[in-house]
């Protein structure tokens, strides 16, 4: 399938439509019509995909790279709520209500953005229920991460949460290769940059972890590690 008005017309390795998976139930055809619907746009490192407060109208869905979404406080500070990756989508509640987006999107590296015309997918979607439910299990899930982070911000301490954070990101491996710099895992977590690095230190010194290099963590003794993430520890 083509992604719909690919750059040059060339066909994809892999669609954005097929990649999706709140598009799994679509048949050929209908993805056919979702990708007459769908243009491209490839964005820089460092480059802003949409900004909170415009009104696109947009389902924005990645086929190649990653993108940070955040949000700025009053105060000028950044909160990372989430990174996403190829085939995770963003920018989806503008089509649902008519309220102005409410975050930021950032790109990580150099990604390619496959944006969907709302109001006619809005129209698809009344004609085939089985991508609502995919939006809605989906938005499930990211409410499930939001609540457990607000619960990590509210009764964790900081070296519980960094703790957490470790485990979370390992997902069972024993090395560690940060997708995202620490300045925005320490945002991510709600604790400066300089506190994250003086408790990674303190975890190395413990021989919790090796840390090499900026992205590359090592853990040595993941049983410690949950015991803190847990609070079961002493500081």
């Amino acid at each position: 399938m083509e992604c719909g008005h690919c750059s040059h017309g060339e066909k994809s390795e892999k669609s954005c439509i097929e990649m999706v998976p709140i598009f799994s139930s679509l048949t050929y055809e209908e993805m056919a019509e979702v990708a007459v619907i769908t243009t491209n746009r490839e964005f820089r490192k460092g480059e802003i995909i949409y900004l909170a407060g415009g009104k696109d109208h947009k389902l924005y869905v990645i086929h190649q790279g990653r993108v940070k979404i955040s949000r700025i406080s009053e105060t000028g500070k950044e909160q990372v709520i989430r990174v996403l990756g190829p085939g995770e989508f963003m920018g989806e509640l503008s089509l649902f209500v008519d309220s102005p987006l409410n975050d930021n999107a950032e790109a990580l590296e150099t990604t390619r953005v496959c944006m969907v015309d709302g109001s006619r997918l809005k129209q698809m979607i009344s004609e085939n229920p089985g991508i609502a439910l995919k939006i809605i299990e989906e938005l499930s899930r990211r409410l499930l991460n939001a609540e457990n982070l607000i619960e990590s911000l509210g009764l964790q301490d900081v070296e519980q949460r960094v703790a957490d954070a470790l485990i979370r990101i390992s997902d069972g491996k024993d090395v560690i290769n940060l997708s995202i710099s620490k300045r925005d895992l320490a945002s991510h977590i709600g604790i400066t940059q300089e506190i994250l690095s003086r408790k990674l230190t303190a975890f190395q010194d413990l021989g919790w972890i090796k840390q090499e290099g900026q992205r590359r963590i090592i853990i040595l003794d993941r049983n410690s590690l949950n015991q803190k993430s847990r609070g079961s520890q002493g500081s």
